[in-house]
């Protein structure tokens, strides 16, 4: 028998939103972690909010949207709320009722804006970490590098002292950040990944991975310029370095990187913090190869090679799904709150594979 296209819609709907979502949905084990963090964070979010006042959208459900944003790469905010106006996968997640009216988007953004510290975004990426501790190496690790576009095209990058006849126009002329400055994001620098690439306006995203699986354990976004990897990646193995020294643990720690991270100074560096210097050997840099045969031959030098492409997945998933290859803020700040919320988000996503893989 031929069913009946009905067109009069339902007044009343007796399913949940919860009913609605399957049990297996990737969603629902993440969730339930950021939940669980959430919660745990209610102390820090009551001391970003007047005691009086009109009340704002809670924190908890601002935090959820961005992840659901970096999570499902919506790339705006007028998008995201068009999305949980309409679709239930994002109300519940959100903690949206059906029937709750959604946020216009640019309330939605000023209330953001309150929780764009770096504060709380490590605060956060902390808690994941602390989740997914088990599945953490704390002795083996991977630092790299990447570019992240600012949202400031090449016309923007001026003369600082404003002397130029054609504002905007470059072709023939030479630029550099001494002389230079977007004026629509001065922190931006014009910037070169690798020879023969082309210079872009940006800021340079930093990650410390650990090896057993992938995770990210530390992140961090500098202006770009040629020492800021290096710089950067010190920071990140001192944080770690102290931390093991706090928590009584004294064992020597290892780090993988590409040729870039070959030179004297910062291998030198690395083994004055008892750590084992695993960069791949760049033998055509003028001197040689600070890595000798005394670390390329032993078997942990070859892992951590073998290891170190992961780190290439994380920059892929970040910049591909978590819209990091160009990034919409503008200040070394906002992009900073921006890639380590996408670092946790990351983790986020990884933790559920990695305990179906254990429990398998």
């Amino acid at each position: 028998m031929r069913g009946e296209d009905q067109q009069q819609s339902g007044m009343f709907s007796y399913v949940s939103l919860e009913e609605r979502v399957p049990q297996d949905h990737p969603l629902r084990a993440i969730r339930k972690t950021v939940d669980e963090i959430l919660r745990a964070m209610a102390k820090d979010f009551e001391g970003l909010y007047a005691k009086s006042g009109r009340p704002s959208i809670p924190p908890e459900r601002l935090l959820r949207a961005v992840l659901l944003q970096i999570f499902y790469s919506v790339r705006s905010e007028r998008l995201l709320i068009e999305q949980m106006n309409y679709n239930l996968l994002f109300r519940w997640f959100v903690g949206l009722e059906m029937d709750e009216p959604v946020w216009n988007h640019a309330v939605f953004s000023k209330n953001r804006e309150r929780l764009l510290n770096q504060e709380v975004a490590r605060e956060l990426f902390r808690r994941v970490l602390a989740q997914a501790k088990p599945y953490l190496s704390d002795e083996h690790f991977t630092v790299d590098g990447t570019l992240i576009e600012a949202w400031a095209s090449q016309k923007s990058f001026q003369k600082k002292d404003g002397g130029d006849d054609e504002p905007g126009q470059f072709r023939g002329e030479r630029r550099s950040n001494e002389t230079h400055e977007s004026k629509t994001d001065p922190e931006a620098k014009l910037y070169r990944k690798a020879p023969g690439q082309e210079a872009k306006l940006g800021y340079l995203g930093h990650v410390l991975m650990e090896n057993r699986n992938g995770m990210i354990v530390d992140a961090m976004v500098t202006q770009a310029d040629g020492r800021a990897e290096r710089d950067a990646a010190l920071l990140m193995l001192y944080r770690k370095w102290r931390n093991r020294r706090q928590r009584g643990k004294r064992g020597v720690m290892s780090v993988g990187a590409d040729k870039a991270y070959d030179t004297r100074d910062f291998v030198a560096t690395v083994r004055e913090m008892e750590v084992r210097p695993h960069m791949a050997q760049n033998v055509k840099r003028t001197g040689g190869s600070a890595i000798d045969g005394r670390t390329a031959r032993h078997a942990s030098y070859h892992v951590s090679q073998r290891k170190r492409p992961l780190i290439e997945k994380a920059f892929g998933w970040m910049k591909q799904t978590g819209g990091m290859r160009k990034t919409k803020l503008r200040g070394l700040a906002k992009v900073t709150w921006q890639f380590i919320m996408t670092a946790a988000a990351f983790n986020l996503w990884r933790l559920p594979k990695l305990s179906r893989q254990e429990c398998a």
